[in-house]
């Protein structure tokens, strides 16, 4: 139900679940969580793209969580101690993902999306936190990302009233990095992993890390996080090839350490 592979330094993790509108069951929360284990701990993956197979003139990237599953007492299960909901959406990692949405991406799909740290979308997508329709609260954290993604004003609308935005407007508001045709939504988020791996692994992880935290804490506990993180690229490998390769005029070779 989750597939894995990697090409190059980037790892594709795949929602495999079209018949079911990939909605998470515990199934697809205990692979998830796998995907990411197996992500992080490879030395040579450096990022991620988080996709979907989808079926239908109405693709959907993912439904959220299965309700039937719900329904049926199951709802701890759709996710994991670690990762929370679907053993991704509180899941703390070092390397960034990018999620390539081609459909609909509703509820808990859209805080899959939301804990993602880039997202390219196709014009045919569409972004939503419809549980106040099922009697529901967005329990996965969309509540405050969402606000942090688009602005508090029109999420509290999207989150009040259920309704999706369209990719077109999600892209207007800073939502989605990448706006592409439909059907090309891997591609585009290919290209856009190519230029982050071909900066320094070390140095984009740690600037992801401030960039989070930024969101939540003061100047000067950012500081001391961009100190420290400064610190320890300072004292890496990596920061010699840069050195190297600039003077040299050659692209570098990182390797990470």
């Amino acid at each position: 139900m989750v597939d894995y592979e990697v090409q190059g330094h980037i790892a594709l993790i795949t929602l495999n679940r079209p018949e079911a509108r990939n909605a998470i069951n515990p199934q697809v929360a205990t692979e998830m969580e796998a995907a990411i284990d197996r992500m992080e701990a490879d030395p040579d993956v450096w990022i991620a793209i988080l996709r979907a197979v989808t079926i239908g003139d109405r693709p959907v990237f993912c439904a959220g969580a299965d309700l039937k599953e719900i329904n049926a007492g199951n709802g701890r299960g759709i996710g994991t101690t670690r990762g929370g909901f679907a053993g991704f959406a509180y899941r703390d990692r070092t390397k960034p993902v990018i999620a390539a949405i081609d459909g609909l991406a509703t509820a808990g799909g859209c805080e899959i999306t939301l804990a993602c740290d880039l997202v390219v979308a196709t014009t045919r997508s569409s972004f939503g936190l419809a549980e106040v329709k099922r009697n529901l609260v967005a329990g996965a954290g969309g509540l405050y990302r969402l606000p942090h993604a688009i602005g508090r004003t029109v999420a509290m609308e999207a989150i009040l009233t259920g309704e999706p935005l369209s990719a077109q407007r999600a892209y207007e508001l800073g939502m989605v990095n990448r706006l592409v045709d439909p059907g090309k939504a891997v591609e585009a988020a290919m290209a856009l992993a190519a230029q982050i791996t071909a900066a320094a692994p070390m140095a984009v992880w740690a600037s992801r890390k401030v960039v989070l935290a930024s969101q939540y804490e003061n100047e000067d506990t950012l500081r001391t996080l961009t100190n420290q993180a400064t610190a320890a690229i300072m004292g890496s490998e990596d920061l010699q090839e840069g050195l190297s390769a600039f003077i040299e005029k050659r692209t570098p070779t990182w390797k990470g350490r």
